[in-house]
């Protein structure tokens, strides 16, 4: 997942996303090219201690110019249920929580492909199935391609099209 989100370079082969050759963008351009094209949810969350949920939703948006983007951020907080937590800090929020900040900061942008590599990795069932609910509508709500990167066939057989890989190499495509 991180190859085709442009987080690390692809070793060999090209990865082209949106009309764009990834494989011969530097760091600066790649970052561009993501830039409220593609959200991504990492299983580790990776919310910015020292800002509020709030905060960590917004300042992506700031950066990447989008107008009135700590409206947006408060919205897509109360989209994921968050709407009474946008003042607390990542340390104040349980997994489930941290994991909702992570997709409203993901979806805020209204990105066109939404990556998630194990969005329910680290929560129970419950949260989990929630979480996943939540990217699902979010697909919906902006026609967005949802590439999912996850073990539990019960979350592949939600998805529209499964590919299978082991060893890096693919082994089924259906």
């Amino acid at each position: 997942m991180a190859v085709l989100a442009g987080l690390e370079q692809a070793t060999g082969g090209r990865v082209v996303i949106g009309g764009m050759d990834f494989t011969a963008l530097n760091e600066d351009d790649l970052a561009r090219a993501r830039r409220g094209r593609i959200g991504i949810v990492l299983q580790a969350f990776h919310l910015l201690p020292t800002m509020t949920a709030l905060e960590n939703v917004a300042i992506p948006m700031e950066l990447a110019g989008i107008d009135n983007a700590f409206n947006e951020a408060e919205r897509e907080l109360n989209r994921v249920g968050l709407g009474h937590r946008t003042a607390h800090y990542p340390a104040q929020l349980s997994g489930g929580e941290q994991q909702r900040v992570a997709i409203a900061r993901a979806v805020a942008a209204r990105p066109q492909i939404i990556f998630a590599d194990e969005p329910t990795g680290n929560l129970d069932a419950i949260t989990g199935a929630g979480v996943i609910d939540l990217l699902f509508d979010s697909r919906a709500e902006l026609n967005a391609t949802l590439l999912i990167i996850t073990h539990d066939p019960a979350l592949a057989r939600r998805c529209d099209r499964v590919v299978s890989m082991q060893d890096g190499l693919l082994v089924e495509a259906a």
